[in-house]
Order: C-alpha cells, then sequence, then structure tokens
C-alpha cells in the first residue's frame, strides 16, 4: 500500500504539497483529547475509519488512526511530545493488511541523539538512521499539525521524517467551500497538494481537531476518500 501524507503512512500514499498561507494570526488551539469517526472508501469499497488522541504521560500523547474495509486493514500510531507547542515524534507504529499481505513497522525517534530508525518490515536502505532536525514530524503528525496551522493561519510547510527518508512539504491552500459534517452545512477551508499523478485534498473546518474530509487520488481516480461523521 501506498502513503497518504496528509493522514496516513506508507499504508495509502505521500504527497508533496506545494504553497503558502500568511504566517501570522491566532495563537495555535489547545491539544485536547478526541475521537473522530470517518466514513471510508477504499478503492470504491465502503469502510470506517476512527481517529483518537488520548493523553500519554506528561506532556506526551498518543495519537492513532485506524480504517477498516473489506480490501484492506490498516492501524497507524504515533506518541509524540509537546514541548512549549512544539510537537515531535517520539515513536510510531504502522501495520497493514491488504488481503493477504500483511507490513508491520516501528519507528523510533531518539532526540537525545538526533536520528530516527524503522524496524520491522522495512528495506534495509529505508532503516536508517535518519539525522534529526528541530521541527521534523512523520506523517501522521502532520496531520494533525496542517489542521492547527490552518486555523491558526500560519504557514503550512513542513519536513517529514517517515519511512527512512525525508520530504520537505508545503500546503497550497485552495478556497472556502460548504461541507456537510453529522447532517449540517460547515463552512471549511480547501488544501490541495499534488505530486505527479497523486493529488491529496483536504476540508478542514474551524473548531475541529481533525480534517472533516480527506480525498487521495491517483491517476485521476478516487483512491480513498474519508469523511468524518463525527468528533467527541
Amino acid at each position: 500500500m501506498a502513503k497518504f501524507t496528509i493522514l496516513l503512512r506508507p499504508a495509502f500514499a505521500a504527497a508533496v504539497l506545494a504553497t503558502s498561507l500568511a504566517a501570522v494570526s491566532a495563537p495555535a488551539l489547545a491539544i485536547k483529547p478526541f475521537t473522530a469517526d470517518y466514513q471510508a472508501s477504499y478503492m470504491g469499497m465502503q469502510g470506517a475509519g476512527k481517529m483518537t488522541l488520548v493523553a500519554d504521560g506528561a506532556n506526551r500523547w498518543k495519537y492513532s488512526l485506524a480504517v477498516t474495509s473489506p480490501l484492506a486493514n490498516l492501524r497507524q500510531t504515533t506518541v509524540f511530545e509537546d514541548t512549549n507547542g512544539q510537537w515531535r515524534p517520539v515513536s510510531g507504529n504502522d501495520s497493514s493488511q491488504v488481503l493477504t499481505k500483511k507490513q508491520n513497522k516501528n519507528a523510533t525517534y531518539d532526540w537525545s541523539k538526533g536520528v530516527a530508525t524503522w524496524t520491522g518490515d522495512v528495506k534495509p536502505e529505508r532503516a536508517g538512521p535518519i539525522k534529526l532536525q528541530p521541527g521534523d514530524m512523520d506523517a501522521l503528525l502532520i496531520n494533525l499539525a496542517i489542521v492547527r496551522d490552518v486555523q491558526a493561519g500560519k504557514a503550512t510547510q513542513y519536513r517529514m521524517v517517515e519511512d527512512g527518508r525525508v520530504k520537505e512539504l508545503a500546503y497550497k491552500i485552495a478556497g472556502k467551500e460548504a461541507i456537510t459534517v453529522g447532517g449540517q452545512s460547515r463552512q471549511a477551508t480547501k488544501v490541495v497538494s499534488t505530486q505527479g499523478e497523486k493529488e491529496t485534498i483536504a476540508w478542514i473546518v474551524d473548531g475541529m481537531p481533525v480534517p472533516a474530509r480527506i480525498l487521495q487520488r491517483d491517476k485521476g481516480q478516487d483512491a480513498i476518500d474519508l469523511r468524518v461523521q463525527n468528533v467527541r
């Protein structure tokens, strides 16, 4: 499986995005626990998704995403630190099953040594170590950061350290659109990314800690579509 940059790791599809937001404005939203339920569509098959954020010790949080469908099941988790508003990953797990193919990968972000490494079902050249820089995040954590930064009117450029590689990500604002959430119409900011034949689109609603919708397209065809049903 490929990886969904705005939200998933290699299990769906990575997308590098193009630019720009003003770097000023409101302070970042306070981080709080939540559970979000999604309606999922993968390659035309209906399924379900769930995102959760829970406390995992002093200034640490555990952010998880699970997606199930008749074709695929995946679970991704990132444990990260919140240090004076800066989020940095500590560890991650990515497990997936597509039909009969299974994969399991673990990531370790050792900030004392300044390196990231990977174990499990990884190629030797993707095991690391990769040198870390301040502000580095993994793909799943960027999913939270883009929501935080769009709502705060801040720049949305990130360095993603994931799967034994480094990628520079920037998200482009594509205007406002109405989106239905829990049967109600809500105004959302639309962000778009393109990389070759892959495109990722997300809709960010003010006050909602996760994207209200994420659509991944490949070669002009919808690959995965997640639409939030409720957040609690």
